[in-house]
């Protein structure tokens, strides 16, 4: 990546759902769903950033359209300075459900994408036993989908989303169907994975605990048609204690930003 080019460049991102009126210049002049406006923001290489916002914010849409799952109305969005229009090797996807292939072991799940690159045997095993071991599951390799718990299982997609080396980590409410002490864990080995790899990660949440626990930066986004209410930046040291009064002052200031918008709109 050349000095002084973002990892991730979001750049007036629009989405309209269902425009009789064309829709591809985002005018938002017909009659769809207007799902996003103006999304602008950067992410720099190595950085944490997670984007909240009230229900109908467009934050899984954002997520898709920087992912390369789906095309934005308006705007663009590049990796390092290339423009995204499908998904790559670069991006490596966790989702709130693990998709995880029932059939394959966790070694054989993590060694999916590193298969579909025809990386060589060896490389692809010492890479797949890496990952295991960084995300906490060596001794697990043999195991099946079915024996694992829903925490493991979401540390297999991470490991597997990492097996490639992407140049960026997205995840959309990865933690979302574990319970509390099950998140706070993996919050914990999330931090751990992100401080050994630096890799930069873009996370979609809807709880703003967890953003302030895990972020650098905050991107806030508005009740629909989604855009950029405000980006926060959590000056706080790790590991980060709920109970500290610049944790709690920092995570009221996120929920004021959400519950303003939702009632007063914009």
């Amino acid at each position: 990546m050349n000095d002084g080019v973002p990892r991730v460049a979001v750049h007036d991102i629009s989405k309209v759902y269902g425009d009789d009126g064309d829709g591809d210049d985002g005018d938002g002049d017909g009659d769809g769903l207007r799902a996003l406006e103006g999304v602008d923001f950067e992410v720099d290489a190595g950085e944490f950033v997670c984007i909240v916002g009230p229900s109908g914010s467009g934050k899984t849409t954002l997520f898709r359209i920087v992912a390369g799952l789906e095309s934005p109305t308006g705007g663009e969005v590049l990796l390092s300075g290339e423009p995204v229009t499908a998904p790559t090797r670069d991006l490596g996807i966790v989702f709130q459900e693990y998709h995880l292939f029932p059939w394959l072991t966790v070694r054989e799940n993590v060694a999916f994408g590193l298969e579909q690159m025809d990386v060589a045997p060896d490389e692809r095993e010492t890479r797949v036993e890496e990952m295991i071991g960084l995300v906490g599951l060596s001794g697990f390799g043999d195991s099946y989908p079915r024996e694992l718990s829903g925490g493991m299982k979401q540390r297999v997609g991470i490991a597997r989303a990492l097996a490639v080396d992407p140049e960026l980590l997205l995840m959309d409410e990865p933690f979302g169907s574990v319970d509390a002490q099950t998140k706070s864990t993996l919050h914990d080995r999330l931090l751990r994975i992100w401080e050994e790899t630096r890799k930069t990660i873009l996370f979609v949440t809807h709880d703003v605990e967890e953003a302030v626990t895990l972020a650098d930066r905050i991107v806030v986004l508005t009740p629909g048609p989604g855009t950029v209410r405000e980006i926060v930046d959590v000056d706080l040291d790790r590991p980060r204690s709920r109970t500290d009064e610049a944790f709690v002052d920092t995570h009221e200031r996120v929920r004021s930003l959400i519950r303003d918008e939702n009632r007063y709109g914009r």
